[in-house]
This record gives structure tokens, sequence and C-alpha cells, in this order.
């Protein structure tokens, strides 16, 4: 574990989610930490991660109880930074300016890394784009590019999903695809792009609408969907995003996935958290198609 550092210069339902262990009635996931719980709230790409890391833990010490709900990235990082959860689940870096907000209320974010995730392009499987730039997925997404067959495809409009600005993908997608990791870069979704609140409406949505493109993490990926190659320029190579292209430095939309605790964890969290980072913990990470971490030796 480190302390966090500011980035380096990257109608459907709304998604909610709570699952409890071994919580009393009066327990709630914004209640203060327990003794003997552990609060955990924040991204909804992670949270089914951190569900099954939950239910696997209460195997290994029953007598912790852990609280998981999503809500997004920002969310889990504002509840941290107002003493509410012992952990805060993220899929992005905490900006500086949450580091600020931190410190002026007393709490000293620690940063933990607990997975890898691959941002997967994804279009309907009758779309016949089949491989697309990084410059090209920024071209749609801002509106350069409207039309499928700007890209090989047909001609047909192009339908822009993406996750509300409250999410740590939609965060990274802008930083690392849309403003092609530039920092002074001042590109933005152009103004049709639908914002959905869940993983789950991206992937509905692009099941039945052929016009569609979208994105979402490795792990959300089903069969039903067709995940477009990336390449960093128009001569390639070209890559679908894989556990083994995340950790061979090949994919180009790749990201680590964070836990963050208010300065050093309780013994409870510190545990927990030491069992994610172990052999049994990063299986899990393994078998819901996030990238494990590589071991240190």
């Amino acid at each position: 574990m480190r302390l966090a550092a500011p980035p380096l210069p990257i109608s459907l339902t709304a998604f909610a989610l709570l699952f409890a262990f071994g919580c009393t009635p009066e327990s709630s996931p914004d209640a203060a930490p327990a003794e003997r719980g552990i609060v955990n709230k924040g991204s909804d790409t992670m949270v089914n991660l951190a569900l099954a890391w939950a239910e696997a833990y209460q195997h290994v010490d029953p007598e912790v109880s852990i609280s998981v709900t999503g809500g997004g990235s920002g969310t889990g990082l504002a509840a941290l930074i107002n003493g509410t959860v012992d952990l805060a689940n993220a899929s992005r870096q905490i900006k500086p300016e949450e580091i600020e907000e931190a410190r002026a209320n007393g709490v000293e974010p620690l940063e933990t890394v607990v997975a890898r995730d691959a941002i997967a392009v994804i279009v309907h499987r009758a779309n016949p784009v089949d491989h697309l730039t990084i410059q090209q997925i920024s071209d749609i997404y801002s509106g350069k590019i409207s039309n499928w067959a700007e890209v090989g495809g047909a001609d047909r409009p192009i339908v822009r999903l993406s996750r509300e600005t409250n999410s740590g993908t939609h965060v990274y997608f802008l930083e690392v695809v849309l403003r092609l990791g530039q920092e002074d870069n001042p590109t933005l979704f152009a103004a049709d792009t639908l914002l959905l609140p869940s993983s789950e409406g991206i992937t509905a949505e692009i099941s039945y609408n052929e016009n569609a493109i979208g994105y979402d993490g490795l792990g959300y990926v089903t069969d039903e969907m067709k995940v477009v190659a990336v390449g960093e320029g128009a001569a390639g190579p070209f890559f679908l995003p894989s556990v083994e292209t995340v950790n061979r430095g090949e994919y180009p939309i790749a990201r680590d996935l964070y836990m963050y605790s208010a300065g050093e964890p309780s013994a409870q969290a510190r545990d927990y958290l030491a069992w994610i980072l172990s052999p049994p913990g990063q299986a899990i990470v393994a078998s819901l198609g996030f990238v494990p971490l590589e071991p240190t030796s």
C-alpha cells in the first residue's frame, strides 16, 4: 500500500446493489464502520468482484461482517472522505482535488491496487467492424465520426453509449481514450452520447442495437456482443482485451483497480486486503474475467 498520488498525465433503471453479510438490522452502507465489520462501497465495475470477495472471505473469517454497495467510484471516494466507509472501491485513481478534500476533513487516503481491468470496446454482433484505432474511437465518441461507413462499416448512424460522469470508467475513458492521454487535451464526449447508469445497461443496449458502440470492463463482456480489437495506429497491431494482452502491455486500454482506506486500515480491513492480494483472492479476480495481479516474486 502507498499514499495516493495525483493521477498522471488518463430510459434504463439506475443500478443499485446492496449485499451484506452478518449485518445487524441497524447497520447500513452509510453508517459508521462497525467494530467487527467492514463497510465497502464504490465502483460499479468492481461491485461483482467485491461481492465475490466478501462472500468467499466469510469462510476465512466468519466473525467479520462485510457490506458491499456500488454507486460509482466517485460515490465511494466521497463516502471515504466523509468517514462512512472502511474501504472505497475505485476503477480510477483518486483525483488531486479529492485528496485535498480528504485532507481538509482529516482523512489521508491510502491506496491499494487490488486487480487490473481492460476496457473492452463493444458493438452489436452483426456489426462488420472488427478493429479500431484509439484515434478512431476518440473521433467517434467526440462526434467527429458519426457514421459506421467512415470506419469500414455499413452506412448507418453511430449510437454512442457511455457510463455516467460519476463512473470511474467514464473518467478513465475520457482521459485515456477521448483525450489520448494528453493532459491539456480538451476533447469531450459528443452531446448526443447516451449516458447509462450501469455496465449492465450498456451491455443490454448493445445486445439489440446494431448501431451502438459502448465500452465496459472486461468482466462484463458476454457472448451476446462483439469485442473490437484496438490498436495504437492504423498499421496495427490490433489486440483484443485479455489477461495475457493486459499483462504483456499490449492492449492499450487497461487500468488498475483500487481500494482506498482512510489512512492505515483497521485490523480487520488490513487482514481482508491482505487476503484479497493473496492467491485465493486473486483467483477470484481471474474467475470473474478481470486481470489478476502478477506475482511479485
